[in-house]
């Protein structure tokens, strides 16, 4: 380019600018994602959870990891140590010379831009008595200061100032590189082409093959792709899997092998302590010879997920090789459920294969809550609550309460479940009602509609319907306040059915006992009689049956005779006193007012649907927390939500009749939609099993 210098920084005042933007562009984003979170605000939620979940595992190893932990002490020092080099480079930037500046005459001649020509004047007097070179002044501020003053006055200089910014004329651009001179000098060359070489040719490589090696084994939700491909090759084989197989194909995921991940280990202590609880276990189908259920990896990892929801104790080492299986395993059945997903809209789509059984969906979705609260399949519900032991539960399945599951035992009185629960202390009752009452309580509103049609709500056959679901959350404590109201009542009732009884007793006499007796005599004489009279029994049953009923019939035959008597005489008085003109001008009025409510309806349908498709819109712009509620489990080692599977089945054909929609965000209340495409197409094959059962499952 011609008229262009480039040159390096001599001075290296060019270097810190490009230092201090390059600082400012790592602290500013780093601070903001990777500032710790409030330890206090932590801390209070902890502490709000404590009365609930203080015996969880989770929580015990909340409050260690937070006692213990120096990550966010380390993260704040990073952070602190990036600002205090930003801000001293800006200090450092804010007191260098500014070394290219934009030539100002009044700025040389120390005026006001603006000024006038005798001011000009009789500053530059002013300036060259003191800085001209006889009276000892500084030659280069003199000429500095005379060029300012002919650029002032001079008309030429002027111009020329003022078109190109410098009284001298154009001059060559230059360009400097934020770099110092040292970069390139010939004696560093060796030391800056050592630099470039390990920073280009061996740290980008390494770190751009690495991340490239980690995409290509991980999908998006960071499961392995050898794990998924293993998950969809046991399903297309075993389409109806029993829960048994389903740990089996759970624990031979790669996430647990060595080879794959590097926290899975393998230990030498593992030869002993694995076949011990393999004997207490008892049949784990370990002679199976199906590889991966072989490896020792798959068969470690099976031992520890069975030993869980047996709630058996293990050894340090192992109960650390088991909480990293027990992390793994809620998104290896995640992966799970949208694999199955995706097999029943391929084989529905395509037919090719049969797609896995609706049973074993469910057994999916069933064993994340078995894995979650530590629990077999076979075990009461009773036992997620604290303090219930084996030996408790006869207590609660007598034949006095027959309590078998947490409805049940929320749905007793207050007294009942005391005594019921006779065996625990009164701190530890209180615990357990604390943590009964948090559980949820969930109540779905579904409604069916065939959008774009005059009647929305009438389904036939062919038309397109959209399912709505309301999922509302309550807890189970207002539970609790509805049993206590509905006791209330009841006791008032009985109180007042008490009061009455006793009234009457009080009012009938001795006397009158003895003529009921003689009633009850004659009557059953009468009977008798009419039982010889009678000839075949169905004839006489029907007979019987028939006078009540004739009476009660002629009963209503004479009010339905004298509601249209009443009637008639009215319609005979207002035929009287209306005309036929009036009359139709009646019909008239009658026509436009339903026309008119017609018109109300469909103006009401229509911004119904509009007010639902902006809550669609606004619900998929916004992002919703999914930090819902804190699952409460006492041997999972980490903190579990609240999350819940949504989906139409058909018990029928053991079907999906819409895709499972995985609800992540329900706090209080959530609309959902679960039908997709594929449930569409499902319900219009099949107009009539427009009954289909609607499942939410907490995962």
């Amino acid at each position: 380019m011609a008229g262009q210098q480039f040159q390096y920084d001599d001075s290296g005042n060019t270097f810190f600018y490009f230092l201090t933007s390059f600082v400012g562009l790592i602290v500013i984003p780093a601070t903001y994602y990777l500032w710790p979170r409030d330890q206090n605000a932590e801390q209070l939620r902890l502490k709000s959870l404590r009365r609930v979940h203080g015996r969880c595992l989770w929580y015990r190893l909340r409050l260690v990891k937070s006692q213990q932990s120096m990550v966010p002490t380390l993260k704040k020092a990073a952070l602190l140590f990036g600002w205090a080099v930003f801000l001293l480079l800006a200090y450092k930037v804010s007191k260098l010379d500014r070394e290219y500046q934009e030539y100002n005459p009044y700025e040389v001649l120390n005026l006001d831009p603006g000024a006038s020509l005798p001011e000009i004047k009789k500053q530059y007097r002013v300036l060259s008595l003191k800085y001209h070179p006889d009276k000892g002044g500084d030659e280069a501020t003199f000429m500095a200061i005379a060029k300012a003053y002919s650029a002032l006055t001079n008309e030429k200089s002027r111009y020329i100032w003022e078109t190109y910014g410098n009284p001298d004329g154009p001059t060559a651009t230059s360009f400097g590189i934020a770099l110092p001179a040292w970069i390139v000098d010939q004696k560093n060359s060796m030391l800056v082409l050592l630099v470039y070489g390990l920073a280009f040719m061996v740290i980008l490589p390494v770190v751009v093959g690495t991340w490239w090696y980690r995409s290509i084994r991980y999908s998006g939700d960071q499961i392995l792709i050898s794990t998924t491909q293993l998950f969809m090759h046991f399903m297309c084989k075993t389409p109806n899997m029993n829960m048994k197989r389903l740990i089996m194909v759970l624990t031979a995921a790669f996430e647990f092998d060595p080879r794959s991940t590097k926290e899975a280990t393998i230990r030498p202590t593992d030869n002993t302590e694995v076949p011990q609880l393999i004997r207490e276990l008892g049949n784990i189908n370990v002679k199976k010879k199906e590889p991966p259920f072989c490896y020792p990896y798959s068969l470690k990892a099976r031992v520890l997920v069975l030993s869980h929801l047996a709630r058996m104790e293990v050894s340090e080492e192992l109960e650390e090789d088991q909480r990293f299986v027990l992390r793994k395993t809620p998104a290896l059945l995640q992966e799970m459920i949208n694999i199955g997903c995706q097999l029943t809209m391929m084989a529905n789509s395509r037919g090719a294969f049969h797609a896995p059984r609706l049973t074993t969906i469910e057994n999916f979705m069933k064993l994340t809550q078995m894995i979650v609260q530590g629990l077999q399949e076979s075990k009461s519900p009773l036992l997620q609550l604290p303090h219930f032991e084996e030996e408790n539960l006869r207590y609660c399945i007598s034949k006095k309460y027959k309590v078998r599951s947490l409805q049940d035992l929320v749905s007793l009185k207050d007294s009942d479940r005391r005594n019921m629960l006779r065996f625990l202390g009164e701190e530890k009752y209180d615990e357990v009602i604390a943590v009964l009452g948090s559980f949820p309580h969930i109540t779905m509103d579904i409604k069916l509609q065939v959008l774009d049609d005059e009647d929305s709500h009438n389904i036939t056959a062919g038309s397109i319907v959209t399912v709505t679901v309301t999922l509302t959350r309550k807890r189970m404590a207002d539970m609790f306040e509805k049993e206590q109201e509905a006791s209330t009542c009841q006791g008032e009732e009985a109180t007042n059915t008490e009061e009455a009884g006793d009234t009457n007793k009080a009012k009938t006499k001795v006397w009158q006992n003895k003529n009921k007796g003689a009633k009850k005599t004659a009557k059953s004489k009468k009977k008798k009689l009419t039982k010889k009279k009678a000839t075949p029994a169905p004839i006489k049953a029907k007979q019987a049956n028939g006078n009540v009923a004739g009476n009660v019939t002629s009963a209503t035959k004479e009010e339905d005779d004298e509601a249209s008597d009443k009637g008639s005489e009215s319609e005979e008085g207002e035929a009287n006193k209306d005309s036929p003109s009036e009359r139709d001008d009646e019909s008239d009025k009658q026509s436009d007012t339903e026309v008119d409510e017609g018109a109300g309806d469909d103006e009401e349908e229509w911004e119904a649907l509009q007010q639902s498709i902006q809550r669609r819109e606004r619900a998929l712009l916004e992002t919703k927390s999914k930090v819902t509620h804190s699952a409460y489990s006492l041997y999972f080692p980490e903190e579990k939500q609240e999350w819940w599977w949504l989906y139409i089945a058909d018990r029928r054909d053991q079907t999906l009749v819409s895709m499972p929609y995985h609800v992540c965000t329900l706090k209080d209340s959530e609309e959902v939609r679960p039908s997709r495409r594929d449930a569409v197409q499902n319900i219009n094959k099949k107009p009539t099993n427009l009954d289909f059962p609607l499942m939410a499952t907490l995962v």
